[in-house]
């Protein structure tokens, strides 16, 4: 009754918005008749709160964060409580994330042996959906390989980004970049946060290169983590093994990993592959010139550009779609994740107008 107060709505006129005529809403709220899962994912969707909140009425840990948090951080906070909500809502009718939990614990020793080996088991699981980390759009990696809804949002600079888990929701928010290899340093850190089982709220990443964050235990095994899945030990040293290196071949190398040359000259040296002086001179050459060096400029102009796009999660896009399709949701959620209006998108949809005549 609090929700239909705050509409401003008659108890009519709230059924009408919800489907439901007067005599179900008068049954409903009486408890005479239970609302079922399409009627309060259209009270949800209408009211702009989760289904779990209408059943418990307690608010999530990302919601309160999203409502108390200021800033960049507040932003993607509030980008990251709409992407859950809605993955919240359109599990109970048929489409639940599809992220699969790993089936053993964190390994032994420290921090960073634990992310190395979170690395080896995920690129097991890349190499088994017939992906390889060195090809390909990681987003689209990491949504079709694990199961994590991926989303870009702009947010400037000084916020990396975020992960946040609970039991329906593994999301990534990512801050749009002129740095794509960062962003990819970004996704793969967040992405270890959720295979680890990391703050199963939220966990927010202002600068994942931070030296001071880094000596958090979950920070130091996030980074080994990423370091190791977008930088395979393996695949390095069959690299080098087969061509040697010069600053070309290293330039060639970054550009196929798609990681900043100071990352890989980085990990190089952490595998005792190069020495500190060659760590040196190579970690000076900047993502650019690298892709300048190995004739890879206009990829590499493509992939900044990709990486500054804004995107909303592509699976919950596909699941909202389908559950719109179904007739188990209505267009509006799919109509909010594409931030477009809701009638416009649906005369869109069902107008026959606009195909081109046959000749």
């Amino acid at each position: 009754m609090s929700l239909i107060e705050a509409s401003g709505l008659t108890r009519r006129e709230f059924g009408q918005q919800v489907g439901l005529d007067e005599s179900k809403m008068s049954k409903s709220l009486s408890g005479a008749r239970r609302f079922s899962s399409v009627d309060l994912a259209r009270i949800a969707d209408l009211c702009k709160v989760t289904v779990d909140w209408l059943i418990t009425g307690e608010e999530p840990p990302l919601a309160l964060a999203a409502r108390t948090t200021s800033g960049k951080a507040g932003i993607a906070l509030t980008a990251a409580k709409r992407y859950s909500t809605l993955r919240t809502d359109v599990a109970p009718l048929g489409y639940p994330q599809p992220w699969q939990a790993r089936g053993q614990g964190l390994a032994e020793g420290g921090y960073a042996e634990q992310g190395r080996s979170l690395a080896r088991d995920a690129l097991t699981r890349v190499k088994g959906a017939g992906h390889s980390i060195a090809t390909g759009n990681l987003v689209t990696l990491v949504e079709e390989v694990f199961g994590v809804d991926v989303a870009v949002v702009e947010l400037g600079t000084g916020f990396d980004g975020l992960a946040a888990s609970s039991e329906h929701v593994k999301l990534v928010v990512l801050a749009t970049s002129h740095v794509p290899a960062r962003q990819r340093f970004t996704l793969a850190h967040e992405l270890g946060h959720l295979l680890a089982g990391d703050d199963q709220d939220i966990h927010l990443d202002r600068d994942v290169y931070d030296k001071a964050q880094s000596k958090d235990p979950s920070e130091m095994r996030a980074n080994a983590f990423a370091a190791s899945f977008l930088m395979p030990e393996e695949l390095l040293r069959i690299r080098l093994g087969s061509a040697g290196l010069n600053e070309h071949s290293f330039a060639a190398l970054a550009c196929d990993l798609m990681v900043t040359p100071s990352a890989l000259a980085y990990r190089l040296l952490h595998l005792r592959l190069i020495d500190a002086g060659t760590c040196d001179r190579y970690k000076a050459i900047t993502a650019s010139r690298a892709a300048s060096m190995a004739a890879r400029g206009e990829e590499f102009a493509q992939r900044v550009t990709q990486a500054s796009t804004p995107r909303p999660p592509g699976l919950l896009v596909r699941d909202t779609y389908a559950a719109y399709e179904a007739g188990a949701a209505t267009l509006r959620p799919y109509a909010n994740l594409l931030e477009v209006d809701v009638d416009e998108l649906r005369q869109a949809l069902e107008s026959e107008h606009g195909t081109p005549d046959a000749p």
